[in-house]
């Protein structure tokens, strides 16, 4: 029997399995994808995210193919734009999902995960014994034909549609907010005037916003995060969706006109999804998997790799003295780690669902740099970013 299996490959699984295997567990990772495969994203690590994976010594190779971004620009649609940069002279990096989360799973099978693509998991593999729900691992496989993987500990990091989550009830995608997101790459996007190569950006207008990030191979990352409603055809046709938005910024109209779509765009929602605490023996929830929102700062990065990394150290509590007491300490850890970047997150998307708020904070700012500084470096994590 295997002491972990995980579900999903991506950041939270990869991260999760590499401490596993460096601990001496025999680790295999499943994921219904075959890698490297492209994932929606706004492919910005902030600089508390970097330090944490370069503290992991998993950073390799993110430093030498990763954009630097030193900070980040908000603009409202008046036309006024807030301007930050981390301080410290503290940065992140710019990296397609494809190319990250490729990095760190080759690492997890270097430390000596087992990976197995192509593989479609059906539902948890439930304890048919007597008394409280537990789980031994995962059924998988298409049409009739089902396998049985067992194991001690199951990882649950297979992302916001979570087939294990979702399969016992555990997640649920809230009433509010509805949003979703429709992203895609572009070739020639030119940089603004007030916007160099290494800030990200993030445009709030009424009713929706986009995030603009340079990545590397001269591509640029334009993501449109928008609620949907009935009748609405842009979820349709994402591609004329997002070029008729781009089109209609005045901020943007421009610099995306001589733009040439590389590609088709990804849709993915509705992004939110809440996830209830359930202490289920020989199950652990992370990632996407755990809970998501529609994250603005690089948290949703931060939340995969750190949560991965909680859910390593719990699987090796419950590997080495059982369960009592695994899942209590392990909410307790995920409250202190994220609950006040919860927090923070929750007013940033409040503040930016305005854009007059947007205006405001732009005059604030020129009147408290120090204001702004405090908030890019909180959005940045580099509290967290020792170097």
């Amino acid at each position: 029997m295997l002491d972990v299996l995980i579900v999903g490959a991506g950041p939270a699984g990869s991260v999760a399995g590499t401490i596993l295997a460096r601990a001496g567990a025999r680790v295999r990772i499943v994921d219904r994808a075959t890698f490297p495969r492209d994932k929606l994203c706004g492919d910005t690590i902030n600089p508390g995210t970097l330090a944490r994976l370069r503290a992991l010594d998993l950073a390799a190779g993110i430093d030498q193919r990763g954009l630097p971004v030193e900070g980040m620009n908000v603009t409202g649609g008046d036309g006024r734009t807030i301007q930050g940069r981390y301080p410290r002279g503290l940065s992140g990096r710019a990296l397609t999902r494809r190319d990250l989360d490729w990095l760190l799973l080759q690492q997890a099978t270097n430390a000596g995960c087992l990976f197995e693509p192509g593989v479609a998991v059906r539902r948890a593999l439930v304890d048919d014994r007597p008394g409280p729900l537990s789980v031994g691992g995962a059924v998988v496989g298409s049409g009739r034909r089902e396998l049985s993987i067992p194991a001690r500990v199951t990882i649950a990091a297979d992302g916001r549609h979570s087939t294990i989550a979702f399969g016992l009830g555990l997640a649920q995608h809230p009433p509010r907010p509805r949003r979703w997101a429709i992203g895609a790459y572009f070739e020639d996007f030119l940089p603004g005037s007030v916007t160099p190569l290494t800030v990200g950006e993030m445009h709030v207008r009424r009713g929706h916003y986009i995030g603009v990030a340079p990545v590397p191979g001269s591509l640029t990352n334009v993501c449109l995060v928008k609620p949907s409603f009935a009748g609405d055809t842009a979820l349709s046709d994402p591609a004329a969706a997002l070029k008729n938005t781009l089109a209609g910024d005045p901020m943007l109209r421009e610099r995306a006109a001589g733009a040439r779509l590389i590609g088709s765009p990804i849709v993915l929602g509705p992004l939110a999804v809440d996830v209830r605490d359930a202490a289920i023996d020989g199950l652990l929830l992370a990632g996407d998997a755990a809970g998501f929102i529609d994250p603005m700062t690089g948290d949703g990065l931060r939340f995969a790799i750190c949560g991965g990394e909680l859910a390593a150290g719990a699987a090796l509590r419950a590997l080495a003295c059982g369960w009592a007491g695994v899942h209590a300490g392990l909410t307790a850890e995920r409250r202190r780690a994220f609950a006040g970047k919860w927090r923070f997150n929750r007013a940033l998307r409040a503040l930016v669902a305005s854009p007059r708020a947007i205006g405001v904070a732009s005059i604030g700012a020129r009147i408290a740099p120090s204001m702004l500084h405090a908030v890019i470096a909180r959005a940045g994590d580099c509290s967290t970013a020792v170097w």
